[in-house]
């Protein structure tokens, strides 16, 4: 797909979504404002093929999709200032990065001074490799959360917790999730919800939700396919209207489009964005 095609698919997609939307209400009867997702985000992992070719290009169709926000997972060798302007000249704002726990164990005040940089409030561990699982790991991957979670606060920064499945397996009566929660301090270290992950583990958002209310300032918006891989979103089975119905208990602020490996990556974003803003709660 070349920049014209892009960018002409992208209005296209965009124009059906509000015009769907607006017919959707012809007819009803009065009642509450429907809410929707005005500040659609971005996981650029999803773009990351793309980002490795070609950075400031990609991040140049992501604004022209009409996303206003986006999450790092990595800068792909850019200086933080550097990114910094690009976002400025594109009217686009990072409020998170994924920062592998290793370099928070390395090096978390180049990490801290980074994101000052480029903008970011929050800072999150995106994964735990599988040798670092066992419950006594994770008991100090909470202490030590709460220790990158006070830096951060000083910092006048948040840390967050990014899910996958393997935090919903039981292990010895113990689901480390569950440990996670309540190792760590709530005002230091939050959480990261990721909606096709918590359901691939076996568990339900909204439950989460109503035990650890306001506990989740973020998520990310990713599908499930009927075989129960990931999908576009929009293309699958999770019913975010559920979910972002209940945003104000969860503490939802920013809400960030994913495909972790798409074969169509530009495609994906343009129908995952069109998708969450044309929903209504």
């Amino acid at each position: 797909m070349d920049r014209r095609t892009f960018l002409g698919t992208a209005a296209g997609l965009g124009g059906a979504a509000l015009i769907g939307a607006g017919c959707a209400d012809e007819g009803a009867k009065p009642g509450p404002a429907a809410r929707s997702i005005t500040t659609v985000g971005l996981q650029l992992f999803t773009l990351a093929s793309l980002m490795e070719e070609d950075f400031e290009g990609t991040v140049r169709q992501v604004a022209a999709v009409g996303f206003k926000e986006v999450e790092f997972a990595g800068y792909f060798g850019r200086d933080p200032a550097d990114v910094r302007n690009l976002l400025d000249e594109l009217n686009l704002a990072a409020p998170a990065a994924h920062i592998a726990i290793e370099a928070l164990q390395s090096d978390l005040e180049g990490v801290i001074a980074a994101a000052e940089t480029v903008g970011h409030h929050y800072i999150v561990c995106p994964y735990l490799a599988e040798d670092q699982r066992s419950l006594e790991q994770y008991r100090e991957h909470a202490r030590f959360f709460n220790e990158v979670g006070t830096a951060c606060k000083e910092a006048g920064m948040q840390f967050a917790y990014h899910n996958h499945d393997f935090e919903f397996f039981e292990t010895d009566g113990i689901i480390p999730y569950d440990l996670l929660l309540a190792d760590t301090d709530p005002e230091l270290v939050q959480m990261e919800l990721d909606l096709y992950w918590i359901k691939k583990g076996g568990h339900d958002a909204l439950r989460y939700f109503a035990a650890h209310p306001g506990r989740f300032p973020l998520c990310h918006v990713k599908d499930m396919a009927e075989d129960g891989s990931i999908t576009t979103v929009g293309a699958g089975t999770i019913d975010f209207v559920s979910v972002f119905a209940r945003s104000e208990q969860a503490g939802l602020r920013h809400y960030f489009v994913e495909h972790d490996h798409p074969d169509d990556p530009l495609g994906t974003i343009i129908q995952g964005y069109a998708h969450v803003a044309s929903l209504r709660f």
